[in-house]
């Protein structure tokens, strides 16, 4: 199919060189040539104009826009790609968005007579080569427009799901995101007890590994964990800054709203509010080293905010 992508981050880049691999049409849109240049070396047409990717569809192409761009930003970015995507577009929100903020975009979206498509991408750095886990939601024709990306996108070891309206693929990414937060702390924490406890000489590393064979705490969080501390046993030189990205504080604001207690998703949110203002530890060294495993974030975050 030909899709436009606009946005090549860490991830959006690896969703356009995925698709255009696979004999998609790729239209591979960002403001910095560098990152189109490399789009386009890898099978894409590139721009860093809007109006030449709405051109490059001819008038009888489903235009099909897939955004990959901080939510901070997305609600004026649509705005700008309304203003010249021809009705009946479909524009899909791949980023970590606020559901609520979601419903209210579709609306707009609506309005000017095409329609959104919400899609929770997980996946991280490694998604390119094991396939991403897509979240989707919105109408159901538009769904079955995507559907080919979404298929390619999620091989060989990825999946997808179409699970209702719009907003509910954002939704079902930010309680995903809100579990990762704790199941991460709960991981971090552990090991900070093998490196502080009584055993002083405990190879860490090793007892993740021995964990992924056989163990029910086996996850791809603690695999990551355990290549954290084979590359770096005393976490030299992380701060233990971890940023919070939003999705943990929708959960618990959604929660409350719903009067569900959620103690563990909070608490793991606590401790990266604290590492924010200089309460660090191992544990803490630790999240930001698994964040940097799986989605390549900065591994000291506190010098680029």
């Amino acid at each position: 199919m030909k899709i436009a992508i606009s946005g090549l981050g860490r991830m959006g880049m690896q969703i356009a060189e995925k698709l255009a691999k696979a004999d998609h049409t790729v239209i591979a849109h960002n403001r910095s040539h560098d990152k189109v240049d490399i789009a386009v070396g890898y099978g894409a047409t590139g721009t860093a104009n809007k109006q030449e990717v709405v051109d490059l569809f001819t008038e009888d192409e489903q235009f099909v826009l897939w955004i990959m761009l901080p939510a901070a930003i997305i609600e004026s970015e649509l705005n700008e790609w309304l203003n010249i995507v021809p009705k009946g577009s479909i524009i899909i929100d791949g980023g970590n968005s606020d559901y609520r903020l979601t419903k209210r975009h579709a609306e707009l979206v609506q309005s000017r007579g095409s329609q959104l498509m919400d899609i929770g991408t997980s996946g991280g750095i490694m998604g390119l080569k094991d396939g991403f886990c897509m979240m989707v939601g919105g109408d159901r024709q538009g769904f079955d427009v995507i559907e080919p990306a979404l298929a390619t996108l999620a091989q060989p070891s990825g999946g997808y799901h179409h699970f209702g309206p719009t907003g509910s693929g954002h939704y079902v990414k930010m309680v995903h995101n809100a579990i990762e937060y704790g199941m991460m702390e709960s991981l971090a924490e552990g090991y900070r007890v093998l490196k502080e406890g009584p055993y002083k000489e405990l190879d860490l590393a090793a007892a993740g590994n021995l964990w992924q064979n056989g163990s029910i705490v086996a996850s791809g969080l603690n695999r990551l964990s355990a290549e954290a501390l084979a590359d770096n046993p005393s976490l030299g030189g992380i701060e233990g800054f971890v940023a919070e990205s939003g999705e943990a504080r929708w959960t618990l604001e959604t929660a409350r709203e719903y009067g569900i207690e959620m103690p563990s998703i909070q608490a793991s949110f606590d401790v990266r509010l604290a590492s924010q203002q200089g309460k660090t530890n191992f544990a803490t060294k630790l999240l930001a080293a698994m964040r940097n495993k799986f989605g390549g974030h900065a591994i000291n975050e506190e010098k680029d905010r």
